[in-house]
């Protein structure tokens, strides 16, 4: 039998869980022995250097194409082109997402292994949808200036396609794709100007990730929605949990020559209400064993105090003594963090 190849967490969590039974008489020596024989350590972290270099190359691929279209003989090429109808390239556009579509999930079927060369496909294909829609935009444009209609087509499109493929990827570009066409539209239903119902633009997107995390949360027990359930979550946690944060540094000034003129401290009780929003999840978090909730409410509620730390004493206090308190304040984290997690451990062996 072949072994399991697993890193080094993994691998440790397999002995302290195989010692365990063998503690308690649930398996005897002998099968305990087997199966710690049945797994070993993996010495590098393939996957992970395979995720990161195609990512690298999506990367380096957009730079290079970025280079040769601004180079002369190119730059000629695309003047030559200038007159082609939108309506064309967005047909181009969308016949070569279809092919990259086609050929990711094709390739998914056949090597499910690879996974991270099948979603540099489905990734390409994004990219040429996106470039279809805004192509379809330009055609029947009206000069209205209302594009986040392109917004909410993505929406659509995307969703569709994530739904028809089962892809959390195009999911993730649903998403983003939402949150601008809520953004865009908002700004287009008051011209523009600095508030939304009295909100400006991170106050609007606090109420637009509650909303998004309630429905995910709402989704939660539908089958359809299982394999979007956590990234839909992640995802408003963050739309949330962002606006929050620069709600604390800008309040609900719309216009930074005025914020300019505002004192920080003035806007101390919005620096609370993130704070206690972050709070309130990791509350919840340990309370229902929600890991998601539990990581983005201590995250964020060490980023609230820090930032207001820096916002209120950086000018006031000698450099030294600040940085002093800054690496204080992180050891005492440390250790705290270093006690629960030797705390767990132990729990564990036992």
């Amino acid at each position: 039998m072949a072994k399991l190849n697993l890193d080094r967490q993994e691998s440790e969590f397999l002995d302290r869980t195989i010692t365990h039974w063998e503690t308690e008489k649930v398996i005897d020596a002998d099968t305990a022995s087997k199966l710690r024989s049945s797994y070993e350590v993996k010495g590098f972290d393939w996957m992970r250097l395979a995720k990161y270099s195609f990512w690298i190359a999506l990367a380096c691929g957009v730079i290079a194409f970025g280079s040769l279209i601004i180079s002369d003989k190119v730059v000629k090429l695309l003047k030559s082109l200038y007159n082609t109808p939108d309506i064309l390239i967005s047909v181009f556009a969308g016949v070569a997402a279809a092919a990259f579509f086609i050929l990711g999930r094709r390739r998914e079927r056949k090597y499910p292994d690879l996974v991270f060369s099948n979603e540099a496909l489905i990734f390409t294909g994004i990219m040429f949808t996106a470039c279809c829609i805004a192509y379809l935009g330009k055609t029947f444009d009206n000069h209205s200036g209302h594009y986040s209609l392109l917004f909410l087509l993505s929406v659509f499109v995307y969703g569709f396609l994530a739904w028809r493929m089962n892809s959390r990827l195009i999911w993730l570009f649903s998403l983003i794709s939402l949150g601008s066409w809520f953004g865009t539209e908002t700004g287009y239903q008051t011209r523009w100007t600095d508030y939304f119902l009295g909100m400006n633009y991170p106050l609007r997107f606090v109420v637009f990730g509650a909303v998004l995390v309630a429905v995910s949360l709402a989704l939660r027990k539908r089958k359809w929605f299982a394999v979007f359930d956590d990234l839909t979550y992640v995802a408003g946690l963050l739309y949330l949990f962002m606006s929050l944060w620069l709600l604390s540094i800008f309040g609900n000034y719309g216009n930074l020559d005025v914020w300019y003129q505002v004192k920080q401290i003035s806007l101390f009780y919005w620096g609370i209400i993130a704070a206690a929003v972050a709070a309130g999840f990791l509350f919840y978090g340990l309370k229902t064993k929600d890991v998601i909730a539990r990581e983005f409410g201590i995250t964020f509620l060490l980023i609230s105090i820090y930032t207001k730390y820096f916002e209120y004493f950086w000018k006031h206090i000698d450099t030294t003594i600040f940085f002093a308190i800054l690496a204080g304040s992180f050891w005492i984290i440390g250790r705290k963090a270093e006690k629960i997690w030797n705390l767990k451990s132990s729990d564990s062996d036992q």
